[in-house]
């Protein structure tokens, strides 16, 4: 079984945010949630000024603390044999546990549905609903095999899934495939023939928070200071 993981390299990338589009584009995802995002900081005066732009998303640990901090059984925040920690809302109780555990700050809660919040009624959602025939809109897709681009139900929590319904299918995720850099690369890391496992052999590399403990499986290349 493969550990799948991501490498980052932050010498490729340019701070453009495509990642953080595609992956609205690909999950919907609302106003105000990311699921992809970045850290940033602007530092020094003219003539030497400094900007820094580091893309962040669910680093899909191993010793995963919102699956940890998860009170029901069985889990609602769950490991899978490939790595990824996914989330099932079926059985999510909306408690946010898992949020609070999360060191990262990548887990969000939806408050509301789409009847209260009509603008969520994204245009992908409206062209799933068209596509799959769908009576309503927007259109709730449990598929895993399929696109999530439609709506999350209300009172749950929601994060990066590593793009499961498209890496379940041998697909990357909409992340790494929209990068116009190519700053990202996705495969097995415990394959030593994988793109991420040459880039991580070849190179000096880091994780988020490494303090934590919670072995990350998204890795950057190429230091970033994160003073505030």
């Amino acid at each position: 079984m493969a550990r799948l993981g991501m490498v980052i390299d932050l010498r490729r990338c340019i701070g453009c945010d495509a990642c953080n589009i595609g992956c609205k584009g690909e999950n919907n995802v609302p106003t105000g949630f990311f699921w992809a995002h970045h850290i940033q900081r602007s530092d020094g005066a003219f003539p030497n000024p400094s900007y820094d732009y580091m893309p962040t998303l669910c680093n899909h640990c191993a010793n995963a603390p919102c699956v940890e901090a998860c009170p029901v059984e069985p889990k609602a925040m769950f490991k899978l044999d490939n790595g990824i920690t996914m989330h099932s809302e079926e059985r999510c109780i909306g408690c946010q546990a898992c949020q609070d555990a999360c060191p990262y700050g990548v887990i969000f809660f939806n408050e509301w549905d789409q009847e209260t919040h009509p603008e969520w009624r994204t245009p992908e959602a409206v062209d799933l609903v068209e596509r799959v025939g769908g009576t309503v809109l927007p259109y709730y897709n449990p598929d895993p095999g399929n696109t999530y681009a439609a709506i999350r139900r209300p009172e749950k929590v929601e994060k990066c899934t590593f793009c499961h319904h498209r890496t379940s299918v041998g697909e990357l995720p909409r992340c790494v495939e929209v990068c116009p850099a190519v700053a990202r690369t996705f495969g097995d890391l415990d394959d030593p023939n994988s793109d991420v496992a040459r880039l991580l052999r070849d190179n000096a590399h880091f994780v988020l928070k490494p303090e934590e403990g919670t072995d990350p499986s998204v890795f950057y290349i190429q230091q970033f200071d994160q003073r505030a």
